[in-house]
């Protein structure tokens, strides 16, 4: 893929999610991206499953160099200062206060590198009431309200993945190359804050808008009854899924998917707003239909009636997906002590050319000799098909 982000250097102080992912997608643009780690132990996410190279560290770090420093020692905080020195964006997550005890303060670096572009990532923000309390992913999901958006209250549980770290990350990323952007002309860098609570509550922007609008507080089934959306259950054991949206021309061609074009004789599902006002209803007789045919048979017959579905894939199922087979959506390499490592590609695709080539998440400590006394350029790799916020 072109590196866009080729000539950016990207020291990143990070552990668990937020610091990593926005180095992580600054890395898949181009960036040479350097972490730092502790010595012996490194980012705590990769023991999440014993040893130091956990799924959970790989999500995150791929296409990066690992070097080991303690910056509480004089010999690593000279190793670090160089690198420093030379870098163009720094990113840590630590609670606010704890990259001053370290050494790495956005005062003392900006006096090292007056065009460095600071970031720092927290959960509540740098000052306020609540700016010295842990967060982690679940915490900034209820903080935000987002969290009550995807509990079902018959079975209040926390579900999914780590959506509040993710956004904050790209969050962080995108503010970082705004920053990146400015200094083009100003020469001077900027320090760029967000914090997991704001990015989160950003992130449900539609619930808030809801309520200054119209006064209205959403539900977990707010946005899924005006949007028309369902899951069902085929006879075969295996789900789809529709989202039926506001065009009439989709319940026409589900209608006739279903053979049942006396559908919309019943008041209750005869317009768009008695199908929201009836979806439990709805529910119910679609279920009952859809449990009648496989799922293979359902969706040959919704694509050739232009209706909005997809199979409600398994993570297994999605690889095997000829869309994503055709789109090589997955791409893998081969590190040399751990092996095989396969991973999903950047998005994002420049002049039709796509991000094919991928390092894996780099052993702890693996580019110390090459990195001991400063900068090194990276070597080209290519192969086609401690105190945390979180």
């Amino acid at each position: 893929m072109t590196k866009v982000l080729r000539d950016v250097r990207v020291v990143e102080h990070g552990t668990f999610i937020t610091g990593p992912a926005a180095s992580m997608l600054l890395a898949d643009l181009g960036a040479d991206v350097v972490k730092v780690e502790l010595p012996g132990t490194g980012d705590p996410f990769r023991a999440f499953k014993g040893g130091l190279y956990s799924p959970h560290f790989q999500t995150y770090n791929r296409n990066k160099r690992s070097v080991t420093l303690n910056t509480k020692q004089a010999e690593d905080l000279a190793r670090f200062d160089a690198l420093i020195k030379e870098a163009d964006v720094y990113i840590q997550n630590f609670r606010p206060g704890f990259a001053e005890q370290i050494g790495a303060g956005e005062e003392r670096l900006r006096a090292l590198n007056p065009r460095l572009i600071y970031c720092a990532i927290s959960g509540f923000g740098p000052t306020g009431p609540a700016a010295h309390r842990p967060s982690y992913d679940t915490v900034a999901q209820a903080a935000s309200g987002y969290l009550r958006l995807l509990v079902n209250p018959a079975n209040p549980r926390v579900v999914g993945p780590a959506i509040a770290d993710s956004v904050t990350g790209y969050y962080a990323a995108y503010g970082i190359l705004g920053a990146l952007h400015e200094r083009h002309s100003t020469g001077v860098g900027r320090k760029v804050e967000v914090s997991m609570f704001e990015a989160m509550t950003h992130f449900n922007l539609d619930a808030f808008t809801h309520l200054f609008s119209v006064d209205e507080v959403m539900g977990p089934f707010s946005r899924p009854s005006v949007s028309q959306s369902y899951v069902l259950q085929c006879s075969d054991g295996k789900w789809l899924a529709l989202h039926m949206s506001s065009p009439e021309k989709f319940w026409q061609g589900l209608a006739t998917a279903m053979e049942r074009t006396d559908i919309f004789e019943d008041e209750r599902f005869a317009s768009r707003p008695a199908r929201i006002a009836h979806q439990e209803d709805l529910m119910q007789v679609l279920g009952a239909i859809f449990c009648l045919r496989e799922r293979a048979d359902w969706c040959q017959r919704l694509e050739a009636n232009d209706v909005p579905y997809s199979p409600m894939y398994t993570t297994a199922e999605v690889p095997e997906d000829p869309q994503a087979q055709h789109l090589q959506l997955f791409v893998e390499t081969q590190h040399p002590v751990i092996g095989r490592f396969r991973t999903v590609r950047s998005p994002i695709s420049f002049d039709g050319e796509r991000a094919l080539d991928v390092t894996a998440p780099p052993l702890l400590g693996e580019h110390n000799a090459e990195l001991g006394g400063g900068w090194a350029p990276r070597a080209a790799t290519t192969t086609p098909p401690q105190e945390t916020t979180s």
